[in-house]
Parts: C-alpha cells; sequence; structure tokens
C-alpha cells in the first residue's frame, strides 16, 4: 500500500484518478477546500484534508507521511503558473532530510507540444506550447531536475468519458437540436484517451518511481475533430447539424486557452505502453461507452 496525496481530486481527471488508486489498494489523502468536497472525497474512499493551492504551506506538512504526490490541479485564473510554482517550492521545502525521494506524477497536457500536423509527437518532441499553458514547461522541468523528487510528467490527450469530458458540448448540442461546433477546422486532429485509461496510466507511474521523464497519454494518437461531431450529431442529435467555429472567434469568446482545442495534433503513447505495459481498454472513441 502507498500513500498518495492528490491535488485536484474532485476534478474531472483527479476523481478518476483517486476511484483507481484507491480500488488498487492504495491510501489517498485528498486537498479540499469545502465541506462539499470532504463528502465527495469521503464517497471516493479518500481522507480529505482541507487546504487551498494558493497556502500550501499549511497542508505541506502532511507530505512527510506520504510516498507520492499527484498533482492534477490549478485554479485556472491568470496567475496559475505562479500558484503551481508555490505548490512545488512548498512541497520540496518539506523534504530537507528525507530519506527516500518522493515520487510526484505532474500533468502536463498535449497542449504544450503546439500544432503537430502530420508529424506524431513523441516524448522527445520539442515543446511549442499555447501561451496560457506555457508555465507547465519550466515547472515540469524543475520536478524532472530535482534530486530528491522521482518525477513523472504525465501528457493527456483529449479525455472524454460516458457523460462527454471533451465531447459534452458536442453530446449538449446534439441533443438540444444546436449545431455541432467545430473549432477551427474539419481536420483538427485530437489525440484521446478515455478518462479511466488515463487513471490507470496515473496509477501505473504512482507504482513505478523507476520510471522518470515524461510520458504521452493517448489511446488514439490523433482522430478528426468533423468526424468525431458527425458520429456525435447522428447519435445523439435530432437533425443537428455540424459547423466550423473560427479560431479567431473562440479564443475571443472563451479567452486563450480556446486556442488549445484548435490545435491539429497527433501524439504517441508507445513509452507508457511499452516500459509500463499500459493497455487502454478504450481503443477508439466510436466503440466506448459514450455511444452506450
Amino acid at each position: 500500500m502507498t500513500n498518495v496525496l492528490v491535488l485536484g481530486a474532485t476534478g474531472f481527471i483527479g476523481s478518476a484518478v483517486t476511484r483507481e488508486l484507491i480500488a488498487h489498494g492504495h491510501r489517498v489523502t485528498a486537498l479540499s477546500r469545502s465541506s462539499a468536497s470532504d463528502e465527495k472525497l469521503k464517497a471516493l474512499g479518500a481522507a480529505p484534508l482541507r487546504g487551498d493551492l494558493r497556502n500550501p504551506e499549511m497542508w505541506c506538512t502532511v507530505i512527510g507521511e506520504c510516498d507520492a504526490v499527484v498533482q492534477a490541479a490549478a485554479t485556472f485564473s491568470d496567475d496559475m503558473g505562479d500558484v503551481d510554482e508555490g505548490v512545488l517550492s512548498a512541497i520540496e521545502a518539506t523534504l530537507d532530510g528525507r530519506r527516500e525521494r518522493l515520487r510526484v506524477v505532474y500533468t502536463g497536457g498535449c497542449w504544450l507540444y503546439g500544432k503537430t500536423g502530420d508529424e506524431v509527437a513523441d516524448e522527445n518532441s520539442r515543446f511549442n506550447p499555447i501561451r496560457s499553458f506555457a508555465w507547465m514547461v519550466g515547472n515540469a522541468r524543475r520536478l524532472v531536475e530535482s534530486e530528491p523528487i522521482s518525477a513523472a510528467i504525465i501528457h493527456p490527450g483529449m479525455v472524454y468519458d460516458a457523460d462527454g469530458g471533451v465531447f459534452e458540448d458536442y453530446i449538449d448540442a446534439a441533443k438540444n437540436g444546436r449545431p455541432v461546433e467545430v473549432w477551427g477546422d474539419y481536420d483538427t486532429r485530437w489525440p484521446l484517451v478515455h478518462r479511466d485509461d488515463l487513471a490507470c496510466a496515473y496509477r501505473l507511474l504512482v507504482e513505478a518511481p523507476e520510471a522518470e521523464g515524461h510520458f504521452n497519454a493517448s489511446a488514439e494518437s490523433g482522430v478528426r475533430t468533423g468526424e468525431i461531431a458527425a458520429d456525435i450529431a447522428r447519435h445523439f442529435g435530432r437533425g443537428s447539424e455540424v459547423e466550423i467555429v473560427s479560431v479567431d472567434e473562440v479564443v475571443g469568446r472563451y479567452g486563450d486557452w480556446a486556442e488549445g482545442p484548435t490545435l491539429d495534433q497527433q501524439m504517441s503513447s508507445n513509452r507508457l505502453r511499452d516500459e509500463l505495459n499500459w493497455r487502454p481498454k478504450h481503443g477508439s472513441y466510436k466503440g466506448s461507452d459514450v455511444f452506450r
């Protein structure tokens, strides 16, 4: 049994990671900001730890009792890079005199590779991040280079699940008879991974502290968004059509982060498959629980 601290355990990815870790016998402590979050975490089987990312010194003392930390949290505010850096600094400050290296599994993302086009990004590819998440590259490097930390940086593809995930807006539009909006271009490709398969990848990385560096996580290297939208419109739609929304329009509507889903990307996950025997159960979104 491993004692794991999960940051972001009530989030879309973090809750699945927490459930996966507990199902495989690990003890999970999870950061919580409210009574409602406490109850969610208890329902998952985790021990809530009241605290805030912006004040890590208040909760980082528990790291002395932990074997691993999973960082799957972000404030999604203008200063989220600074907040994340503060968390890493606070974690490192607890490690003086520690005998064993602390295992840290840190969340990066496919958007750090930028537009790849017909090239398939692997762990040796250069980063070309969108501006909103450029800070993540430096913070990941800091972890990889930290002596008292054994770091694995996981880069999920676009994450979906039975309720939609990254497909949620497509499904909601189709069910309600609205046009299904594709951002950028019909031929924009997304590397895809089911949330449960991604949670398995996190768990495997927690359990293998010797596996260090960067690991991509995508079950499908690149699927065209126009194809995804058309499949969803047919399955859920009431005469829904698929329409294009330009990059400029979505960025103006939602902010700089919205450039991410417009990137034409392909991404392999061979390292995760070869070194940790990661075998996604959802090899294609078409046969997944999205369409059941």
